[in-house]
Parts: structure tokens; sequence; C-alpha cells
């Protein structure tokens, strides 16, 4: 039903525009927290923040993924353009969020500056260009898959593409875990592993230029 009353691309500036209020919204805890606690330097090696706020960030963090995990739902039909539409939330939330930031505060104020991803189950670490980065490829593969799935339903990615995205997974988020120690210590992070980045970007796409040759020779057989 919601393929019938809202267009394709009006559906796309609707999520869009939620997306950058929520990056709007992570942005503005951020900026409390900065006068709270990092008055001087929102900067490596980072204070710990008090067990208890420590336990409301993650409690903030997850409810943010339901957010966009339930506004996904909701604006999709099938499973495929589901997934589709909350990598498109979470790749436009993602890139805002450093936006709002920078707009705010003035931080970061370059794409290597190092930032906390995450902090589920363990922190996550790396420069500001690496999320951005794999926003920006969720931003695009997000879109042609949501597109692909609600006109011809034929998104399908194969067992290749499958590993592909496992094992770029892997490379990405041991880039981000691999100096937890770094925020749990109090250190300076070590050196960022950009050749793990590349490689589990080089495999997200190759992955999805698979499934799309999956997905189009399975719509060649059907005819």
């Amino acid at each position: 039903m919601a393929e019938s009353r809202i267009p394709f691309v009006r559906r796309v500036a609707l999520l869009a525009i939620f997306a950058v209020a929520m990056g709007y919204l992570e942005a503005a805890v951020v900026v409390y927290l900065q006068e709270l606690y990092y008055p001087d330097a929102f900067a490596f090696p980072l204070r710990l923040l008090p067990k208890s706020t420590l336990l409301v960030e993650v409690g903030r963090e997850f409810a943010t993924l339901v957010m966009l995990a339930a506004v996904a739902v909701i604006a999709g039909k099938r499973r495929w353009d589901r997934f589709g539409w909350f990598l498109v939330l979470f790749g436009v939330w993602d890139v805002w969020y450093y936006i709002w930031l920078k707009l705010t505060i003035g931080w970061p104020s370059s794409l290597s500056d190092w930032d906390v991803l995450f902090l589920i189950p363990v922190p996550w670490v790396s420069p500001v260009i690496a999320p951005l980065l794999i926003a920006v490829s969720m931003i695009f593969m997000g879109l042609w898959i949501t597109r692909a799935t609600e006109s011809n339903g034929l998104y399908r990615p194969g067992k290749l593409a499958w590993g592909l995205a496992l094992l770029g997974s892997v490379f990405i988020i041991y880039s981000f875990v691999s100096d937890t120690g770094a925020v749990v210590n109090q250190e300076l992070p070590q050196a960022y592993s950009y050749w793990l980045l590349a490689l589990g970007l080089a495999c997200y796409w190759g992955g999805f230029v698979l499934s799309l040759r999956h997905g189009a020779g399975r719509k060649l057989s059907n005819k």
C-alpha cells in the first residue's frame, strides 16, 4: 500500500529528512556530553564516562538502531527493500551526524580525527573517514537494492555475494575493535589499519556487483 500512496522519489526524500533529523538529535547528545565531560577537547586519550552514563549511552545506541530498523520496515513491503531502506537511513543518519557536529562544535577538525563509533559490545574506534566511506556506500547500495526490489523483485544475492559480504564485515569490524584498549585504558590509538577498511569495502562492493549480476541472470532465465 505504501508504494501506491507515495512515489519512490518522494519516499526517499521523506526518509532522508527523517535520517537527517536523527543525525541532529544524536549530534546534540554528543554536544551535551562534550560540555559535561570533555570541555577542553574531544580527543584521545578520552576520559571514561561514569558507569551510569555509559550504560545510558549503550541503551541510546541500541534504541537508535531499533528506530532506524522500525522505519525501514514501515517504508518497505518485502525483506530486501526493507533492508535497502535500512542501509539508506543508516548511511544518511551517519553522514549528517558528523555534518551537524562540524556545524555545532567544529568537530571533527579533519577526516583523520579519531572517534568512538559504537559501544556494543565493546568500543569501536577509527578515524572519521572510515565510517563516512561506509555510510556513503550504504546509501548507494541501499537505494539500488530498494529500487531493484520494488521494480521487479529480483534482487537475490548468491552464495558468493553472501560470502564476500561476511568477509568484508569481518575485515571492517576487526579494524574498528582491534584497538579497543585506546578507550578502555585511556590511551592514544595505534595507527588505523586502512588496508583492512579497503579490503572490507572491496568485498562489499564485489558482493554487491555479483548480487546484481545474479539477479539479472535470474530475470533473464524467467523470460
